[in-house]
């Protein structure tokens, strides 16, 4: 199978772009509905949505921005990505918007319950999920545990949770490369192995 590159848009997220973090903050809608808007046009077949800012209801954001994007036939076309660190944010998020959406992110790092109970949240809304090669330990840095932790979570997803294998999108967290830090060195090696090992393991 050949790989597919998907384009995924995130100028309409609050960490990522100082202009839309601004336009929400403002409460300024239609402006940061164009940002979107541009995001697509661009060639962006997913846009990221993320409304995690400190000065902002980010659960009443997240769900007036999506309501807002579904009466937008050229925004509303392309998949959306809810993205926050915070689970409300999230199933608020899901219970409004329409179509196959993306959860950015789940993972096991508040142990495998609170990891099978989202999950099974995001199957029942239809979602597909972004999974964070991260555990109860931390955030995996190595090949080895980028690939361990991917397998544990792919067997409990697709095993228990009845989770549809091409709905699981794996991150094994890319850290930064070229520090001059030693023990950052393999960063960059262990990111591409790790890849091509999931792929290779966890169709």
């Amino acid at each position: 199978m050949r790989p597919v590159f998907v384009n995924i848009g995130e100028r309409t997220n609050v960490t990522g772009s100082a202009k839309f973090k601004k336009l929400v903050v403002e409460g300024d809608y239609p402006a940061a509905l164009s940002v979107a808007r541009q995001q697509v046009e661009a060639g962006a077949q997913i846009i990221d949505i993320n409304m995690d800012e400190g000065l902002l209801d980010s659960e009443q954001a997240m769900v007036t921005f999506l309501n807002l994007i579904a009466a937008e036939p050229d925004i509303a076309r392309v998949p959306v990505m809810i993205d926050s660190s915070k689970w409300n944010v999230i199933e608020a998020g899901l219970k409004c918007v329409q179509g196959k959406s993306i959860v950015n992110s789940i993972s096991m790092k508040e142990g495998e319950e609170k990891f099978l109970e989202q999950a099974r949240q995001c199957l029942r809304y239809g979602a597909a999920v972004v999974v964070m090669a991260f555990d109860e330990v931390g955030q995996a840095d190595t090949a080895d545990r980028k690939v361990e932790i991917c397998a544990r979570a792919y067997k409990l997803l697709v095993e228990e949770v009845g989770f549809p294998p091409e709905d699981i999108i794996f991150d094994p967290n890319i850290f930064a490369v070229a520090t001059g830090i030693e023990e950052h060195q393999n960063y960059a090696v262990d990111f591409i192995q790790a890849t091509a090992r999931i792929k290779q393991a966890l169709p």
